[in-house]
């Protein structure tokens, strides 16, 4: 990890040169990827029994109470001054738990041989479900939070949001051709919609034949409004009706160019998913 960032992130965590900062720091989900990646390297190049020297300063559950885990420093010494073991259960319950395994980690890859970490019964992802550690994740990077106006970056939420396709042939998550972002399989599809309580997707970004493509048993459409492409692509063009009972029906604009007249057929049954001709870039 690059130890000019890693410095950065540190110093944004502790806010001021006393660390008395309590304010929320919004680091980026590339940083914290990029902290994750670096620790789990430390971790996995060290024993999982540490056999440790004195002096040492010991610590024991943190539960996400950020500016406790400053205070602590502040009485023990900020790394690398002292050397600390802490027993694990660093999220969960309190209010910043990202900032607080953030700057955990971050002391974890900068002085590796001095800062160590163990895991407790909240590093657990089925844990950290029940008792907030998630819901402080999924509240803090999501699409409600994303600013605006803002550069769409290479990785992340919002690239995914703009760049991800559905892949009939894959199950889980693949390599985008498109050099960027991902692709996802029909199992993706059900557990999005089951987990969010949806019936549907709708989505664009692609060139399909008849303008319109179902994808994972219906679970999700691919919409695409512009008939002959470019004038490179045979396609039709479709738009979707929604009405008050939530019935989708479909009305297909063919090409003016290649038709000499053209205008929307009704399409209001849903057929099965026609063949694929490519995507957009």
């Amino acid at each position: 990890m690059d130890e000019n960032l890693l410095d950065n992130i540190i110093r944004r965590l502790l806010g001021t040169k006393n660390g008395r900062s309590t304010k929320q720091v919004q680091l980026t989900e590339a940083e914290i990827k990029q902290l994750c990646a670096a620790s789990k390297e430390c971790f996995l190049s060290q024993p999982n029994l540490l056999e440790l020297e004195a002096p040492i300063k010991i610590c024991g559950d943190v539960h996400g109470q950020f500016s406790d885990l400053l205070r602590l420093f502040e009485y023990g010494g900020y790394p690398p001054t002292a050397n600390y073991l802490f027993l694990g259960d660093y999220v969960d319950r309190g209010k910043q738990s990202i900032e607080t395994i953030c700057l955990l980690l971050a002391y974890k890859i900068k002085y590796k041989e001095n800062f160590f970490l163990l895991r407790g019964n909240h590093e657990c992802a089925s844990i950290n479900r029940i008792y907030g550690f998630y819901d402080e994740c999924k509240r803090r990077f999501n699409i409600r939070s994303i600013s605006r106006p803002v550069d769409v970056p290479d990785q992340g939420l919002l690239c995914d949001l703009l760049w991800a396709d559905p892949d009939k042939d894959l199950d889980g998550w693949g390599e985008n051709d498109r050099g960027v972002s991902y692709t996802f399989g029909a199992d993706i599809v059900s557990e999005f919609l089951k987990k969010h309580d949806l019936d549907l997707i709708c989505r664009a970004h692609q060139v399909v034949e008849d303008g319109y493509e179902f994808f994972a048993k219906r679970q999700l459409v691919t919409i695409f409004s512009a008939p002959n492409y470019c004038g490179e692509f045979d396609n039709a063009g479709a738009m979707m009706s929604v009405d008050d009972s939530l019935t989708c029906s479909f009305q297909i604009l063919k090409s003016l160019e290649k038709k000499g007249k053209g205008g929307f057929g009704n399409n209001t049954f849903r057929p099965g998913t026609p063949p694929h001709k490519g995507g957009k870039r």
